[in-house]
């Protein structure tokens, strides 16, 4: 693998339609924020034809040309597909954001993907969450390659960062993440600086030089063999350790060389069952160069060594009533069953859907079952409807070029399916379909917000929307406690990501006003009031007199009416004319306009007029009467308290555990979890933990994560309440 001079040109360039899933190859791009992804793909681009030298596109823009938010910020915000070409194989480069709050785009890039390749900045190193990625992966076993980027930076060093990434990836095997190729530097700068010009081939002994943005192939000197030798004997080791065939390490330990071609095709079979892990050395190429350091390389590993969409299992299936499906592996010619990885609104064409099929074949013009995917509690509807299809397109930049199908195994575009949303199902209209959905993170940042103006409350919903069927890991609450519209986000530029796209691609403008939780009151101990409305202002008057006891119920109890009025004091047609003001009453709170809850309200006696009692009267007379009991007793503050569960790193669970009992949290206890992680359980009162999705990623370097779930209401501590009703 890694040892061909070139692939021939007229098997690269630009990705077209695959006709068959073996010759597809689907990865991708996963690393921290600033590790060079995108640059890689630039780079890859640039190498197989499909960019010029200038980074350009045949028909215009640049292949990192996808979002002007992007532009904006200096980073990626979203998924994206480019699709290239190299010796016969369709390799669609599905590039993620690194920074946390867009996870949600980095899951339904692992979903549409077989294989991934972990970019790694050797000036930065590996961080916690990219970590717990490769664990994900591990997980399902999908395999993963390292490539190391910035090799340019004053402290880069190569061998170092691939001792880090075999601590960090190999764990109880770390001679399964090595290198295939060692970097060749040149001279010494002025600044005592040799920049990398260059591989190393372990197993072919070859050199390839960079310099002069070509790849040329030499031959080492023999002051180079000795730490090629030493490398090689070690990679040949980890390579035989995976190899199927058993008697192959005791031969080579006794003294036979093992042939490499048996070496590379065992090489190529342990990387695509997710058994071993090489690491790569990659680096953009320079003005006016063809390719990028260690580019060919890289295409080499993934068209040769990852697997084909063939020998990755499908997700479960099932029909929309439920009942599960079998279906054949990948079959071009079987059931379409295609799922929606990715949607997004282009101001020309509307909304684009990124499509991955798993089975059967996706052409223009046809009409499929669109099944929705489960996620009402995030402000979408599920949905069941036919939908035709229009063109098919594969991305490249901000450009579109048509497809003429789409096989299982492949992915392109679909234009104008206006009812798709991300994680939605797409099948034959004739035998509807249902893909199990991939796990996405739950929003825990609030950000609460109202229309900036008339026009702007017009179109606020119908934005909101489009906002959520575009991104899953958002949550859309009306909330009929508080009354504000609360869009749940992952974080911070989550949120400023959502404000902008409402903005500049809906056209509408919000303020975000402070976030309010649901607050309830209750009576801390018994009292009794009495509610007197007596009117006489000409004409028919307004008379009615009632008399009700208050007492506390345990939390959960709602409130609860008993009529205990004798004698007919109260004529029977009123009774419910005061529980009615009463209720009302209850629902607009008593002391500090929240609603009053876990209350017992008796109605014991009051006074009637054959002429002017009424209705209404005795509506305000049961209000009048729950407020002067309130006037007269000390009434409890509640507050929603959540249950937290932290699973943190053991080296933050101590800075976990203060910081929540810092918020009022009580916690419950701890429990040990598999690679050094721990759960930690805690009830914290939801005022406290508006931000914790924020605060709980800097206190723990962004390795922790959390769930929480609404307990219950408690009394608010005296000082706290005082602080609220004075901010009320």
């Amino acid at each position: 693998m890694g040892d061909k001079a070139n692939a021939h040109p007229g098997a690269a360039g630009r990705a077209t339609a695959a006709d068959r899933p073996a010759s597809v190859r689907n990865v991708v791009l996963v690393g921290h924020c600033g590790s060079g992804k995108t640059t890689l793909v630039e780079a890859l681009a640039l190498t197989t034809g499909a960019v010029n030298r200038a980074g350009r596109v045949e028909d215009g823009g640049t292949v990192s040309d996808y979002d002007d938010i992007e532009h904006r910020q200096q980073r990626s915000v979203q998924l994206s597909l480019v699709p290239v070409e190299w010796d016969g194989i369709k390799i669609n480069l599905l590039d993620t954001p690194g920074y946390a709050d867009f996870v949600g785009e980095l899951r339904a890039g692992l979903r549409a993907a077989d294989a991934a390749l972990f970019v790694v900045s050797a000036a930065d190193g590996v961080d916690g969450s990219t970590r717990m990625v490769w664990e994900e992966c591990a997980a399902v076993g999908m395999p993963r390659a390292i490539v190391v980027t910035h090799l340019e930076a004053a402290r880069a060093d190569f061998e170092e960062m691939t001792r880090i990434c075999a601590e960090a990836f190999g764990g109880d095997d770390p001679d399964a993440v090595l290198p295939l190729y060692l970097p060749l530097r040149g001279p010494e700068g002025p600044d005592g600086h040799a920049p990398v010009t260059g591989l190393t081939g372990l197993l072919s002994r070859k050199l390839f030089d960079y310099s002069t943005g070509e790849r040329k192939e030499s031959e080492p000197g023999a002051d180079q063999l000795p730490d090629l030798e030493e490398a090689r004997n070690r990679l040949i080791e980890g390579i035989i350790a995976e190899s199927e065939d058993e008697t192959l390490m005791d031969r080579y330990l006794g003294g036979e060389q093992i042939d490499v071609g048996t070496l590379v095709e065992d090489l190529e079979r342990a990387v695509a069952r997710g058994t071993f892990f090489p690491v790569l050395a990659a680096a953009p190429a320079g003005e006016g160069a063809r390719q990028g350091l260690g580019t060919v390389e890289l295409l080499e590993l993934v068209t040769r060594g990852f697997p084909t969409p063939l020998e990755r299992e499908a997700p479960r299936v099932m029909t929309v009533g439920g009942e599960p499906r079998e279906l054949k592996r990948c079959d071009p010619d079987g059931p379409l069953v295609a799922e929606v990885v990715k949607t997004s609104s282009d101001p020309y064409v509307g909304r684009v859907s990124l499509v991955r099929v798993f089975s059967g074949t996706l052409r223009p013009d046809a009409t499929v079952h669109v099944s929705g995917h489960g996620l009402a509690d995030r402000g979408h509807e599920d949905h069941d409807v036919d939908e035709r299809v229009g063109a098919l397109s594969a991305p490249f930049g901000k450009q579109q070029r048509p497809l003429t199908h789409c096989i299982a195994g492949d992915l392109a575009c679909v234009a104008k399916l206006g009812r798709a949303e991300t994680g939605d199902t797409l099948s034959a209209k004739d035998d509807p379909l249902l893909m199990e959905p991939w796990q996405m993170p739950d929003p825990l940042l609030p950000l609460a917000i109202q229309a900036h103006s008339k026009a702007d409350e017009d179109k606020l919903s119908q934005g909101l929307a489009r906002l959520v069927a575009e991104d899953p890991t958002m949550r859309l609450e009306q909330n009929q406690h508080t009354h504000q519209v609360v869009l749940w986000c992952l974080g911070e530029a989550h949120s400023d990501v959502a404000l902008e796209r409402l903005r500049s691609r809906y056209g509408v403008q919000v303020d975000v006003v402070p976030h309010k939780v649901s607050l309830r009151e209750t009576f801390a101990a018994p009292s009794a009031g009495r509610g007197r409305h007596v009117k006489q202002s000409g004409g028919h008057g307004q008379y009615a007199v009632c008399e009700i006891e208050v007492e506390p119920l345990p939390g959960g109890s709602g409130i609860e009416f008993v009529d205990k009025v004798v004698g007919g004091a109260v004529p029977r047609q009123f009774i419910p004319s005061v529980e009615k003001g009463v209720r009302a009453q209850a629902a607009k709170g008593v002391v500090a306009g929240h609603p009053l809850v876990d209350v017992r309200i008796t109605l014991l006696d009051g006074k009637a007029h054959s002429v002017d009692s009424s209705d209404a009267a005795f509506q305000t007379a049961g209000a009048l009467a729950l407020r002067e009991a309130a006037a007269d007793a000390r009434i409890h503050l509640l507050e929603p308290v959540a249950e937290v569960s932290v699973l943190v790193g053991d080296d933050y669970v101590g800075a976990v555990m203060s910081d929540l009992s810092g918020r009022r949290g009580r916690v419950l206890g701890t429990e040990q979890t598999s690679g050094s992680r721990t759960l930690v359980r805690a009830e914290v009162p939801e005022i406290e933990i508006g931000r914790y999705a924020v605060d709980l990623r800097s206190l723990s370097h962004g390795t922790a994560r959390f769930h929480r779930a609404y307990a219950r209401h408690e009394p608010m501590p005296q000082q706290v309440a005082e602080r609220v009703r004075q901010q009320t």
